[in-house]
């Protein structure tokens, strides 16, 4: 019994460890995640997801390994949190990695936008923002 328990920690802290590290960007993959469109960078699922929110137009731009993710199929729903205050905006593909809706948005300083992104033969991306 003692040894199980003892094994169940060790296992439990090696995961907690390696996600840590992960999540720290330690993970060798031979591109970086800096913004190319003067937006938001995050990594999920093995793709950069870089967001460009303007009150008028919000862009995803997606990356597969550095270079542009093919979008033909792709969409994505994104809700934008400002306090108490909650709007969604659908995003479509413009072209080679890049998605995009146009509209009238509140984005500001502290907007949590969440992007729920829908790839073909893929499961679905959560993507979580701050903007800045």
């Amino acid at each position: 019994m003692q040894t199980t328990t003892r094994l169940c920690a060790a296992l439990a802290l090696a995961v907690s460890l390696s996600s840590t590290a992960f999540a720290a960007g330690d993970h060798a993959h031979g591109h970086e995640h800096k913004p190319l469109h003067g937006g938001i960078v995050v990594e999920a699922n093995d793709m950069d997801y870089e967001l460009v929110a303007k009150p008028d137009v919000i862009t995803l731009h997606l990356r597969d390994h550095g270079k542009p993710a093919k979008t033909e199929g792709v969409s994505a729903k994104l809700t934008l949190l400002n306090g108490t205050e909650k709007s969604e905006a659908m995003l479509v593909s413009t072209g080679e990695g890049k998605l995009e809706g146009k509209g009238a948005f509140k984005v500001a300083a502290g907007t949590k936008v969440v992007a729920l992104v829908a790839l073909p033969g893929k499961k679905a991306a959560n993507v979580r923002f701050v903007v800045k």
